[in-house]
Order: C-alpha cells, then sequence, then structure tokens
C-alpha cells in the first residue's frame, strides 16, 4: 500500500500481525535533485523491496540513502536487498548489528541529497534505537518509539524502561515545532505534541498501576499480570510480563523495589507466561519478531516475588 504527499511517501511491508499492526511503514523522503532517502525498509520481502522500487520510479527518484531506525527483524532486514538493488549506502546506529556502511551521527544531522534531517539517539525500545526529524514537513520518523496506535513494547534485555522515558521527554523537550509523526506502524498522528504527552502520562499510569499492586504485598510477575492486565486478552499476558519487568527492574535498581527468590518451581502456567515458546505458536517469521520485541531468548527461569522497599 502507498500512500504519498509531496514529499514523504508511506510504503506499508505486507506483514501484518499482532506485533507488526497493519504491517511495518517504510518511508520514501524525496531528497531533491532527483534523490530520495529510505526509513526502515522493513523485512526481508521481495515483494515490499518491489513497492519500495516502484514507488521510486513513480517519482522520478533513485535511492541513495537508507536509513534505519533499530534493527528488529520487521524493520532492517530489508535494506541489504535495497542496497543491492540500487546502490544505495546504509545508515544506522553505531550499536546496531545491522549491516551497515556508515554510523549515523548520534544528536547529529543526516544529509540526504539536499533535504537534511536530524537525528536523535533514542534509546528504550532497543537500545540502539533513533529518531528522524524533518524540520521541512515537520514530521518525526519514530520507529517502534511511538506508533501510530496503541503503545510500545519495552522488554528486557533489548529494552529498558528509565531510557525510553527519558527518550520521550526528549522528544517532548526538544521538537516542539513536530507537527506530526510517522512511527514504524500504524497511521500518520496528526498532533505529535498531544501523541508524546500521552505516551509520557501512560508510562507513569502504568507504573502507578504496579506501586498500588505492590502496596497489597510482595507478589509474583504473573500475579501482577493478571491484576493489572487481566482485562487484556490472555495472548498478549507474556508481552505484559515482559513489560512488567522492564518497570521492576527500574524499579529495583532505584531501590523502590526488593525481589527475592521463591524456593520453589515455576508451575506450568507461570512458566508458559513467562517464557513462551513462540515458535509453536506463531510462523517462523513472525517468531522472530516476537522475539526481537519481547526479548524472549532471554529466559527466566526463577521466580521472584517483588515487594515495595
Amino acid at each position: 500500500m502507498v500512500n504519498a504527499d509531496a514529499h514523504i511517501a508511506l510504503v506499508r511491508a505486507p506483514n501484518p500481525s499482532p506485533m507488526t499492526l497493519s504491517g511495518t511503514n517504510s518511508y520514501l523522503v524525496d531528497g531533491g535533485n532527483g534523490t530520495a532517502l529510505v526509513i526502515d525498509p522493513g523485512p526481508a520481502l521481495e515483494q515490499h523491496v518491489d513497492a519500495l522500487l516502484q514507488a521510486a520510479r513513480e517519482r522520478d527518484v533513485r535511492i541513495e540513502t537508507i536509513a534505519i531506525t533499530h534493527g528488529h527483524p520487521d524493520h532492517a532486514p530489508a535494506s541489504a536487498m535495497l542496497s543491492q538493488a540500487t546502490g544505495a549506502r546504509i545508515y544506522a546506529h553505531p550499536a546496531s548489528s545491522v549491516p551497515r556502511d556508515a554510523n549515523l551521527a548520534l544528536d547529529g544531522v543526516l544529509h540526504a541529497g539536499t533535504r537534511a534531517l536530524r537525528v536523535m539517539d533514542a534509546p528504550g525500545h532497543t537500545l540502539e534505537h533513533v529518531v528522524f526529524y524533518d524540520p521541512i514537513a515537520q514530521t518525526l520518523f519514530t520507529g517502534d518509539t511511538i506508533l501510530g496506535e496503541g503503545t510500545v513494547v519495552i522488554a528486557p534485555p533489548g529494552g529498558a524502561m528509565r531510557p525510553y522515558q527519558r527518550t520521550l521527554e526528549r522528544l517532548a523537550r526538544e521538537f516542539p515545532d513536530a507537527q506530526t509523526i510517522r512511527g514504524g506502524h500504524g497511521p500518520l498522528v496528526t498532533d505529535a505534541r498531544a501523541k508524546i504527552a500521552e505516551y509520557i502520562a501512560h508510562r507513569k499510569e502504568r507504573e502507578q498501576q504496579l506501586f498500588d499492586a505492590l502496596g497489597d504485598g510482595p507478589q509474583t510477575i504473573p500475579e501482577l499480570v493478571q491484576r493489572i492486565y487481566g482485562d487484556t486478552k490472555r495472548a498478549l499476558w507474556p508481552a505484559a510480563a515482559r513489560q512488567l519487568l522492564a518497570y521492576l527492574e527500574a524499579l529495583e535498581a532505584e531501590s523502590h523495589v526488593s525481589v527475592r527468590p521463591l524456593a520453589r518451581p515455576m508451575n506450568e502456567d507461570e512458566r508458559a507466561l513467562l517464557n513462551p515458546d513462540w515458535a509453536t505458536l506463531v510462523d517462523r517469521d513472525l517468531a522472530a519478531v516476537v522475539e526481537a520485541e519481547l526479548g524472549t531468548a532471554y529466559r527466566i527461569d526463577v521466580l521472584n516475588r517483588y515487594e515495595l522497599s
């Protein structure tokens, strides 16, 4: 699906799922002088790469630059295929594992043709995440830092809650002129300031819910999930568990919460919640995305009980 304005075209990958919503958003940005930049070329799907090439042909531009917001398998793998087809140079965070031609200048500028996008180091969803700001369009390209709908999963060890919250605060503070947000999934956000404020408030609300729950006594993550996310579909509880782990790790580091391993092993339900075997639940390609998003390669082998310090 292609949806374009005068200078920016959305080319959505055909990879819809509960984790990727309607699919991964790739953006073709007109760089002037017949050049173009692609932000997040998406999964390694030939059909999607062909769609990006077709979008460039329709606008009579050549793709010279590829920029990656982060290295998850629904955002970055097509960069190699697109680069091979166009000769475009690939740019990514210095800490990224994505094969690239050059590092992005963190908190600097990415030049693409005559266009200059600000590059903000934006750890949180992953620790090698960036956000791009286009001052001409007054738009933020946020990858998985802010989505067009819903909220973002922050899961250890690849993600961390406090860096994520600081990233949101930076976006609110440093981009007052931003009008729109083009996230890695979902529709265009037409009120950037309101969406950033909503995301900041949501994180504070969830943390307060966690404090309120622990105020009634020590609990495990499965117990907290059932209490805080009880009205959420059970299929999403493993994501909620990893989300709570990110909050709890931050609170433990700040000495707000203490942790004590339980002497007993996990029961079957607890193990399935904390260490789901996604390869048996979804197809292989989606399992790779889910495991990257939720950090489920990082196994939780000890059932801990958390309490307020």
